[in-house]
């Protein structure tokens, strides 16, 4: 069994949306939703963004996605400021409709923060069944 590692987040202020095909990782096999499920209030000055990923295709599967989520203004988050923030998995998904999710993207912003657009993608390679191909 393998151990559970963090994700990493990589912030680009200069990547455009959606996923870049030579990132690795295929997009259109992940349909995501991300919604702003809190919003600042008095003692507490973030957003909270509730995100699920479900695996759309039945041809593969995969041992790595990408999340890509973009904001209609600059967020702030893990120190760095973006209105792109992008987070890479090192998930084993193996079957079809397994959905991927958190409740607790945070992040800083300005008053009227909006969710744009998420994507995720996935690397379409199984490093632990190798011999058994890709379905």
């Amino acid at each position: 069994m393998k151990n559970y590692e963090k994700p990493v987040v990589v912030v680009d202020s200069e990547i455009a949306e959606g996923v870049y095909a030579a990132s690795g990782y295929s997009s259109g096999c992940y349909t995501v939703t991300a919604n702003i499920h809190q919003r600042p209030e008095t003692g507490r000055g973030d957003y909270r963004i509730q995100v699920i990923a479900t695996h759309t295709a039945t041809d593969h599967h995969s041992t790595g996605q990408e999340l890509t989520v973009n904001f209609n203004q600059p967020v702030t988050y893990n120190g760095v400021t973006s209105s792109t923030i992008k987070v890479t998995y090192d998930y084993h998904n193996n079957n079809p409709e397994y959905n991927i999710g958190f409740g607790d993207l945070i992040v800083t912003s300005d008053p009227g923060l909006e969710v744009t657009s998420a994507s995720m993608g996935c690397n379409r390679t199984c490093s632990q069944h190798d011999g058994l191909g890709n379905y």
